[in-house]
């Protein structure tokens, strides 16, 4: 039962991989408006002139998607290594910053795909943050051990 304190660490890694394959939702509408067709699939992104200005963001939300999670997902199995009964599985910040990256991500695909910078830059940061404050819990934790 005492890995239950390990939850929020084990959500936000499902979480963030269920963000990354959310972000080809937008991608696949921006798709459909360029009129994708079968062919398209023998080279998919020579598409990428004729997707509208929204689809060619949400391109680009999809493969930073792919970028976010691949830092993200290592910090999260960090802090489940650590274990149970280390300072990690009660520590409120590391905690919150598991579950608040995941709802970053998500906001900041909708705030790329509908062209809000300020929104954007601020979620890409604040995901970064959250990736960094589960790398340094779990170093952190590791090393008290």
């Amino acid at each position: 039962m005492e890995n239950i304190a390990l939850a929020p660490y084990a959500w936000s890694l499902v979480l963030a991989g269920a963000v990354v394959v959310l972000s080809v939702v937008p991608l696949g509408a921006g798709r459909s408006k360029a009129d994708f067709s079968m062919a398209d699939l023998a080279a998919p992104r020579a598409m990428f002139e004729r997707l509208p200005a929204w689809g060619k963001r949400a391109a680009w939300a999809h493969q930073n998607s792919f970028e976010a999670f691949g830092l993200h997902a290592p910090a999260c199995l960090l802090c489940l290594v650590a274990g149970p009964n280390s300072p990690i599985a009660s520590d409120a910040i590391t905690m919150a910053a598991a579950w608040i990256h995941p709802a970053l991500r998500l906001v900041y695909i909708c705030a790329y795909v509908g062209n809000v910078p300020p929104l954007r830059g601020m979620c890409w940061a604040g995901g970064l943050l959250c990736t960094g404050l589960l790398y340094v819990g779990g170093l952190r934790a590791l090393l008290a051990g």
